[in-house]
């Protein structure tokens, strides 16, 4: 009973319980019955309640303190098992916890043996090198003192030399009859010319690679340029044909005892000459615009059919517009197509006048075109002003077109106008030194005349007569050979390279050099030619012996 302390108040309020039911029905009872006879039965039925309730408190009592004594029981054996696998759980973890506590102080004992050998290998590195420091310090000392030694004999040995130069220097003079300053001044002379000779060898064998390394770039950049441009070259003369729908077309041409054509030739400033060709009239002036106008005046005469010398001024001055107006497109779409800009209006119908005036052949228009295109893309691949390069190559020949009406060459004649419309000074440089008429200011301007050479001396681009080609040839052979120690003389490539051959006992090889620079000059001075001309010297020595 003491195990369980909750029993006593079961029965206590079993007690209570009991009660509380006898008060009810107590109450009750008193409510309903009068008299006595209620009282006694309540009395009565109160009592055997009471004593029925003791029964079943008595029998609850009992039935709770057998349960009591089996929960008891259970608990004491739940509490015992419990407590055996608490202690079991415990002294797993004990072990495994002392497992790990091994563990770390075995591994803790390894990194101290590791940081304790450690320490013995630096204390005994550093044992060995106080020791090798101790033995340099003796080599040191050592060496200190040899040197102090070797110092002072060799202070010595200069007091010695210094008095044998002293003397020596005495000798000399006395034997040479020189003063020292005299003969330091000779060996300066000798040691400059010696200089100088070593100089000039070192400058030839730096001229000779930059030369040849200049020479392998500007044919790499020459034959880009030249391979991306392949435009078409129209070769023009100094006659136009005009075909007529008959022959009597002529007569009409002619009128009334000549009117006609005396009025169109006054009108147009161009010869007309009719023969016996079948229905062709041909068209002659030197100059090209006349003779444009001239053939389309014509043209456009036959085609209305009223030919008379009013109608005739009226349809010349109406060609003369339409030519003009035509003459700005062309000098635009040209400046367009080779992406120049900013050109002044009188330029602009310039350059599309040059449509109409040709050099050797070679239509000037084109010939410029060609040349900017050329001159833009060796720029581009040496990293210069490309639009300057194209300008001024635009423009180099802008002069041609002027020949006609004014004196000067085409070159002076460029730069006059060009300066006039407010052309830059770098594009009249590139103008004006095109033929070396002045030198280059920029390397745009040397890339403009070498553009121009490439243009003008391609296969194909222009025609010569065939006597100045013959003639020019002549001349060529006849300057070579008026050297001194030419034995042959060969021109080749159409009069492009001319191949002298030197006698090698009248000329050495840098004579050789020489002649083909005095060549090249007086070739330079003499003639006129497209181009350039390579001029090349061959200087051979054989020696020939026969066995026997």
């Amino acid at each position: 009973m003491s195990d369980l302390p909750w029993l006593p108040l079961a029965g206590g309020a079993l007690a209570g319980l009991a009660v509380a039911l006898l008060i009810v029905l107590f109450v009750q009872l008193r409510r309903r019955a009068t008299g006595r006879d209620v009282v006694a039965a309540a009395r009565a039925e109160a009592a055997t309640l009471a004593r029925t309730s003791k029964a079943d408190a008595d029998q609850l009592l009992r039935s709770a303190q057998a349960d009591s004594d089996r929960l008891t029981a259970d608990a004491r054996r739940a509490a015992d098992s419990a407590r055996t696998d608490a202690i079991l759980a415990g002294k797993m973890e004990t072990l495994a916890l002392r497992e790990e506590l091994d563990k770390e102080t075995q591994s803790r004992r390894e990194e101290w043996a590791r940081q304790d050998r450690r320490a013995e290998e630096r204390e005994r590195a550093y044992d060995r090198r106080q020791e090798q420091l101790t033995a340099l310090e003796g080599a040191i000392q050592t060496r200190d003192a040899s040197i102090t030694a070797r110092e002072q004999a060799l202070a010595a040995r200069e007091k010695e030399i210094d008095a044998l130069k002293a003397e020596q220097a005495r000798r000399l003079e006395q034997i040479a009859g020189l003063t020292a300053e005299e003969a330091r001044r000779e060996l300066l002379q000798r040691a400059e010319e010696a200089a100088r000779s070593e100089a000039a060898a070192l400058a030839r064998d730096i001229k000779e690679q930059a030369k040849k390394g200049a020479e392998r770039e500007a044919q790499r950049i020459v034959s880009i340029a030249i391979q991306r441009i392949a435009p078409e070259q129209t070769a023009a003369t100094t006659v136009a044909a005009v075909t007529l729908p008959s022959d009597e077309m002529k007569g009409r041409i002619i009128g009334r005892e000549g009117r006609n054509i005396r009025a169109f030739e006054l009108a147009t400033g161009v010869d007309v000459i009719i023969d016996d060709t079948p229905d062709t009239v041909v068209i002659s002036c030197f100059d090209p615009i006349r003779r444009e106008v001239g053939r389309r005046a014509l043209e456009a005469l036959i085609a209305d059919g009223r030919i008379q010398p009013g109608r005739i001024e009226d349809v010349v001055v109406k060609v003369r517009a339409e030519l003009d107006t035509q003459l700005v497109e062309l000098g635009e779409r040209a400046a367009f197509d080779t992406g120049i800009s900013g050109l002044h209006p009188e330029l602009i119908k310039l350059v599309g006048r040059m449509r109409y005036r040709t050099s050797y052949g070679q239509n000037i228009l084109e010939h410029s075109k060609e040349v900017a295109w050329l001159a833009g893309i060796m720029a581009a691949e040496l990293g210069v002003d490309v639009k300057l390069a194209k300008r001024g190559a635009f423009l180099h020949d802008i002069g041609k077109v002027l020949t006609h009406d004014s004196e000067g060459t085409h070159v002076e004649l460029g730069v006059e106008v060009a300066r006039r419309y407010g052309e830059s000074a770098a594009v009249i440089n590139c103008i004006h030194a095109h033929h070396d008429d002045v030198p280059h200011e920029s390397t745009e301007s040397v890339l403009v005349q070498a553009a121009d050479g490439i243009s003008g001396s391609r296969p194909g681009a222009r025609r010569e007569a065939f006597e100045s080609y013959v003639k020019r040839l002549t001349k060529l052979e006849e300057i070579a050979n008026a050297f001194r120690g030419v034995e042959k003389t060969a021109v080749i490539q159409a009069g492009r390279e001319i191949r002298v051959i030197v006698t090698p006992d009248q000329v050495n090889d840098a004579q050789a050099a020489e002649l083909s620079e005095q060549i090249a000059r007086k070739i330079e001075n003499e003639l006129q030619y497209p181009g350039q001309i390579r001029v090349v010297v061959i200087r051979e020595t054989r020696s020939v012996e026969v066995a026997r």
